[in-house]
């Protein structure tokens, strides 16, 4: 490992005074006083489903149990031990998991030696009871302190876990963002109370303190990282947590959620330009160590601090590049992937273990369906911020079905693109893996223009972000105007149809709720079934007949 020596105190000097005197009495039995002890956390996030390498042979928890192996043995033989965190959201994203209810990547995780995960928002894309049936496959808890059950008040899962190294006693709390109770499925959620993690926080730090006494807390937790605390129209993240704690209260938070590497180039400035194998340090708020690991397992985050006489140093810090590759043109001009690093052998047990699950989704995914003769886009940072030809196709698809007259579909639920040539229903459940039910309501021409004027104005950069087919319109100041559906101006007292996923149509990223109302119908078709359809319908794709021309234009 590379050796990147930055030592910060992530105590305040009033707890360090505390702690050292209760050294003599509280902690007699358990850490020595004067001798330094050796303490490595190891974190991931946002694994969505990639329990099995890529294409090109990257990441994959196989790899990823090598890796852990091989840097366990090297703390060890430094006289050190470690924990094995993840910020949540093993759900969702890759259609082998999606189909088995993330049962290989769960059981997975079993093997590879997690001690605690937070629960993240897409745990909650599934009934309560697929979440709960999770949490039986586990050996390890899945932690929040902030979820609550409605009807009872009292919390759904556990708050915290204390471990103990080396007799230092280690308290994780679990956080999960607010965010859910709005991105997530309404129909799965609705008797859930997401409440502020930042306060919960407070509660149960003062909770531990008083009952358990330990030496380090640290928070998992799954509510993204943003620079400086600007978090826009994100609920706050854990730069805003650890503001708002005491210096001194939290250790380190374990982050998921935003999906980056966490990696600063200087004080509440993030490094935009980290690549894989580059030097990493994370953030440090109010005397918290703040670190994420990307996403699906790409990286494997360590942590590595010296614990002497209740004072917690961090050393070195590293995220290693689980088999990540990057282009190299060749002597001939051709180019071709290389591993960044050296690559990391798969663990045969735990490949052994996964391979079934593998095969089982293949033989139903990699199934022909269509092609097409360029990109459908939908990347994350695209299709968030513009019109993109798959947000324009996927509502063309839903608009026909319903024999709608124009169509709203949220970026958010357009999770992966498309690439140029043969497209497998694999390919179709990567983008839409949520299982969503097209929905369409008949309203007055009055009503629609209300309604584009609440959900056209929505930020980019959010998953709340519409994407249109079969209407135009121009959006200034927060209001629409000049609206087109088929080509004709909006008539105020003629009915419309027009179709939006049943999340949206339950209230799901703030838009106005239809379930309601009298015009509305669920018609029981799955979103990702009516994109296959129309794939196979309509092939070979011609992407460029969706792409935006127009249609929607902010001014």
């Amino acid at each position: 490992m590379k050796n990147k020596m930055f030592t910060r105190t992530a105590l305040s000097a009033g707890l360090l005074m505390v702690l050292a005197g209760c050294a003599s009495q509280e902690q007699a039995d358990t850490w020595q006083p004067d001798q330094t002890y050796k303490l490595t956390i190891l974190h991931t996030n946002d694994h969505h489903g990639r329990f099995w390498h890529n294409r090109d042979g990257e990441y994959g928890m196989a790899a990823r149990k090598s890796l852990l192996d091989d840097l366990r043995e090297a703390v060890a033989e430094e006289g050190g031990t470690s924990l094995l965190l993840s910020g949540g959201d093993i759900n969702t994203g890759v259609p082998e998991s999606d189909l088995q209810d993330a049962e290989p990547d769960f059981k997975g995780m079993n093997m590879l030696g997690y001690d605690a995960m937070a629960l993240g928002n897409h745990e909650f894309d599934n009934p309560l009871e697929v979440l709960r049936k999770q949490e039986g496959w586990a050996n390890f808890p899945m932690l929040s302190a902030n979820i609550y059950d409605k009807a009872t008040g009292k919390r759904l899962f556990q708050p915290y876990q204390i471990f103990e190294r080396q007799g230092i006693k280690i308290a994780v709390i679990g956080l999960t963002t607010e965010d859910t109770a709005k991105i997530g499925n309404p129909e799965y959620i609705g008797g859930i109370e997401f409440r502020d993690p930042k306060a919960e926080a407070k509660a149960v730090i003062a909770e531990l303190k008083a009952t358990e006494k330990p030496d380090l807390i640290i928070a998992a937790t799954h509510m993204g990282h943003y620079a400086n605390g600007k978090h826009g129209v994100n609920a706050p993240g854990d730069v805003a947590l650890a503001r708002y704690l005491e210096p001194g209260d939290l250790d380190m938070i374990v982050g998921g959620h935003s999906q980056e590497p966490v990696c600063m180039e200087g004080p509440n400035m993030a490094n935009p330009s980290f690549n894989p194998g580059d030097d990493c340090k994370p953030d440090q708020q109010n005397g918290t160590w703040i670190v994420q690991a990307h996403e699906w397992g790409k990286y494997v985050g360590r942590a590595d601090f010296e614990f002497r006489n209740g004072e917690l140093n961090m050393v070195s810090y590293d995220l290693i590049p689980v088999n990540l590759k990057k282009k190299i043109k060749l002597a001939d001009g051709q180019s071709e992937k290389v591993f960044i690093e050296q690559e990391i052998p798969q663990d045969p047990t735990v490949k052994a273990f996964l391979t079934p699950y593998q095969e089982r989704g293949q033989a139903k995914l990699n199934i022909k369906i269509a092609q097409s003769n360029g990109k459908l886009e939908g990347d994350r940072h695209v299709v968030r911020f513009q019109q993109t030809n798959l947000g324009r196709l996927i509502a063309a698809s839903h608009m026909q079905r319903a024999k709608a007259d124009f169509a709203v579909m949220n970026s958010g639920g357009v999770r992966d693109s498309i690439p140029a040539g043969d497209i497998t229903y694999k390919d179709v459940l990567k983008v839409q893996p949520f299982g969503n039910m097209v929905t369409y309501t008949d309203m007055t021409g009055a009503e629609v223009l209300d309604y584009l004027g609440a959900v056209a104005t929505k930020p980019v950069d959010s998953g709340a972000y519409a994407q249109f087919y079969g209407v135009t319109m121009d959006i200034r100041d927060g209001k629409v105007s000049n609206v087109k559906i088929g080509g004709k101006a909006l008539v105020p007292s003629q009915t419309y149809r027009f179709t939006v996923p049943s999340f949206n149509a339950a209230g799901g990223d703030g838009y106005p709720k239809l379930a309601d109302h009298a015009g509305y119908v669920n018609t029981g078709f799955v979103d990702a079934e009516v994109l296959k359809d129309y794939l196979e319908a309509n092939s070979p794709i011609n992407v460029h007949a969706f792409e935006p021309n127009g249609e929607i234009v902010y001014r």
